[in-house]
């Protein structure tokens, strides 16, 4: 029996009716974002992070000691595995998360405020740099954090807590009137 699966985003349903303006603080949800992990071999862990760092159209997260997410807006996933395993030269494995995981972005004056509401970390500038990730939880969903400029952050998170991820988003930016829709 052949059987037919239609690829759909895991937040398809609930923005569907998106606003069409956004407010001042906003949640974007990418479409579809190519990522990869890439585990460094024992004792290749500066030469990998180095040999990823210095491309300028990858944005490298933190996921563990030797371990980064790194995510791409330009790349294909097939494209981006190839890309890391030449980068790597053998230094690190590679596996491609594009189809597994969601990003959702949100900005606006009232981020911080938002995302305290959930999220146990430090947030002031002071202590969380532009460019600095973390694995933290939000409520009881682990994410991949991420500052990617002054008044915004990225939550990385499997694509089965999505929906329950967005939700607890919704509900933290409600007095905030934060705004949700998919991004371009």
């Amino acid at each position: 029996m052949v059987r037919d699966y239609n690829n759909r985003h895991a937040l398809e349903q609930k923005l569907r009716s998106a606003p069409t303006s956004p407010a001042a603080d906003h949640l974007m949800v990418g479409h579809w974002r190519t990522m990869a992990t890439v585990l460094a071999r024992a004792g290749r862990e500066e030469t990998v992070r180095q040999a990823i760092a210095a491309q300028s159209d990858l944005s490298m997260r933190f996921l563990g000691p030797g371990e980064w997410l790194v995510v791409s807006e330009v790349e294909a996933p097939s494209g981006l595995v190839r890309r890391l395993e030449a980068l790597c030269d053998g230094s690190a494995y590679v596996v491609d998360q594009s189809d597994g995981r969601v990003v959702f972005r949100i900005a606006g004056p009232n981020v911080r405020s938002i995302l305290a509401k959930g999220i146990g970390l430090d947030l002031h500038a002071a202590a969380f740099a532009v460019g600095g990730s973390a694995n933290a939880l939000c409520g009881h969903i682990p994410v991949n954090l991420a500052r990617t400029d002054e008044d915004t952050f990225e939550l990385i998170v499997p694509r089965s807590y999505a929906e329950s991820l967005f939700e607890d988003l919704m509900k933290m930016g409600r007095a905030f009137d934060l705004t949700a829709a998919f991004s371009d």
